[in-house]
Parts: C-alpha cells; structure tokens; sequence
C-alpha cells in the first residue's frame, strides 16, 4: 500500500525575513530615566553614569533602593522595547538662561560673597542638607550662612546669645509649627525677646523635613501615619518596608530631590522668606 503523501509546511530558509526584532534606538542615559536590564530582569532609575577602566557605565537603583552597575550599551528595554543606552549630551550653548535648584537665574562664574553677619538657623542636619542642595547657589551668592541647631527647645535662649541687630539679622525655621504645640509655645517665648524686631521666626507644619518633600519626588503614595509614641522616622521606614535606617533613608529621600519643584509649597515660601529677611538693605 502506497504510503501517503504527507507535505511539509514551506518555510523560508531565514525566519527573521518574517519576523525580525525591533531595531534598537539609542536613548541617552539621563537622570531617572527608568529601564530594564533585558539578561537579569533588574528595572531601575538611573543615577549616573560613570567613566571607568574597562568602559563607561550606567548605575540602576530599583524602588527597593538597590543598585546594580551595568556596562552602557545595548542590552535594555524601555516601555517594551529594546534602546542602547548612551552617555547623555552636555549642551555647548544653552538656548535660555540656566537657573539653580530653586528656580533662580544662575549667575555664570559667579563667586562666593563674604558670608553675612547674619545667620539662618534650622533644627538639624537633614534641614540644612535640604536647604543647602536646592538654595545652595543663591546662598552662596548672597553670603548667607545656614546652621542647624539639634533642636529648638533652647531657641529662647540661643536668640539672646546671638544678639540679631540690624546689620546682623536672624532667620530661624522650625519643624511641625503648627499652633498649640510644644513648637509654638517655643516660638513665642522667643519673639518676646527684645532683639525680636531684627529676628523671623518661620516654620512648615511637618513633623519633620521629611515629609516636606513630595512623595512622588521619592516614589511612593504618601507618608505614612505613624502611631503616637512610636518615633517617626522609624515608623516611616518600616511602613514603607525600607531598613529601619535613619541615615540611609535620609540619603535616598535627599538624593531624589531634584529642584524645587520636588518639595511642598510650605517649605519654599518659608526658606524663601527668610532669605528675603536676612538680605533685605541693611541686612
């Protein structure tokens, strides 16, 4: 019995002739930028992007705040589709006038004016660290010294040591002045003291700088509420599921900080106000 005639499906010999991968594109490897490393699956933002001995490379921190180094190149995916990542372009000649982390029209070459006699004071390191990365220029350029104090419970008293007069005018921001609280009595019995009339004191109602920036600018829904008693910044690292350090923590939320736009109006209008005072004429 003849056997029967079973016939192959007709291939063409190349089956990328009608199926080919998406071609590449090359994508500069701007700050959080958000890509997939396509052979170990990581998917970060990146943070920079680095010269070394062996080629330059790319730097990706998950939302778990875990980096991974990568060679730059090819081997990515964003949105789905494969890109080489490349070094991003400095601009030779920007079209508009460059500005600073807040906002200001950077002054080009400008240098440090000698500090004031004047000072702005706020309650800790992470305050001064926050003021400092998106006011540092104007600072800078206007000769303002910002200092942070560990607390304000002795604010009274460090008013009186520091004597504000005209020449030397005293700004002082603090957290979580909101009224009838602990702050607020503070505050008041400050402003009684009799250099009040060259002395601001101004706050952001906060529990602490945390909290004054944007939660999207950290990639999260909101701040969590954290029960009385338990001490904030530790309850806000285990109800967002970040180690239970403080340190650490700081320098994630600080390095997402960008500019101005990534912290809450509360907090400008206040470090902007007291600029405004310690440099005003006769300041």
């Amino acid at each position: 019995m003849p056997e029967p005639d079973i016939r192959s499906k007709q291939y063409t010999a190349d089956l990328s002739a009608t199926r080919r991968r998406p071609v590449s594109t090359e994508v500069e490897a701007v700050r959080d930028l958000v890509v997939e490393d396509v052979e170990t699956g990581f998917c970060g933002a990146v943070i920079r992007v680095e010269k070394m001995p062996g080629g330059p490379t790319v730097t990706l921190e998950d939302r778990l705040g875990k980096h991974r180094v990568f060679p730059l190149g090819p081997g990515f995916w964003i949105d789905g589709r494969p890109v080489t990542l490349i070094a991003p372009k400095t601009s030779q000649s920007p079209a508009t006038p460059q500005r600073t982390a807040s906002g200001s029209i950077a002054v080009p070459k400008a240098r440090a004016r000698v500090a004031r006699a004047g000072r702005i004071y706020v309650e800790g390191r992470h305050d001064a660290e926050l003021v400092e990365k998106v006011w540092g220029d104007d600072l800078r350029v206007e000769g303002v010294v910002v200092e942070y104090l560990e607390g304000v419970d002795d604010l009274a008293a460090i008013v009186d040591g520091f004597r504000p007069g005209p020449d030397a005018r005293l700004g002082v921001l603090v957290d979580h002045l909101v009224p009838g609280t602990k702050e607020a009595r503070i505050v008041e019995a400050a402003m009684r003291s009799a250099y009040a009339e060259h002395l601001l004191v101004v706050g952001h109602p906060y529990i602490d700088v945390w909290e004054a920036v944007k939660p999207a600018a950290v990639g999260i829904q909101a701040w969590p509420r954290v029960p009385h008693g338990r001490p904030w910044k530790e309850g806000v690292c285990e109800a967002l599921g970040w180690p239970v350090n403080t340190p650490a923590a700081w320098k994630r939320i600080l390095r997402s900080v960008r500019d101005f736009r990534d912290l809450e109006p509360e907090l400008l209008g206040r470090v902007e106000e007291l600029i405004d005072f310690v440099t005003s004429p006769g300041a």
